[in-house]
């Protein structure tokens, strides 16, 4: 899964990556089954955040979705973002811990 956020200001560029930063602990310490999840900035567009997201399955993925410092995430974004773009993948081959 690849998510891209859209930031409305430099303000929101900040609350947003503490909001990441409080959110991301609690994903490694409380969800073995998300096998990665990769916060990107862009350095040609400084108002957007790249994640990457990959579960071990679907399972994983609603569990994670169910956590309190998701639904927390999930709520307070919007006060930084102006838009959000999801694009749910498949994985086909390649390297790396590869649910297929």
């Amino acid at each position: 899964m690849v998510v891209r956020f859209y930031l409305q200001d430099d303000e929101a560029a900040s609350g947003f990556d503490e909001l990441v930063a409080r959110t991301t602990p609690e994903i490694e310490r409380l969800e073995p089954g998300t096998l990665a999840y990769v916060v990107h900035s862009v350095p040609d567009e400084p108002l957007v955040r790249v994640f990457y997201e990959l579960y071990a399955d679907r399972a994983a993925f609603d569990a994670h979705e169910q956590q309190p410092h998701t639904k927390h995430f999930l709520a307070e974004r919007v006060r930084y973002t102006s838009g959000v773009d999801v694009t749910f993948m498949q994985a086909e081959s390649g390297k790396g811990p590869l649910p297929l």
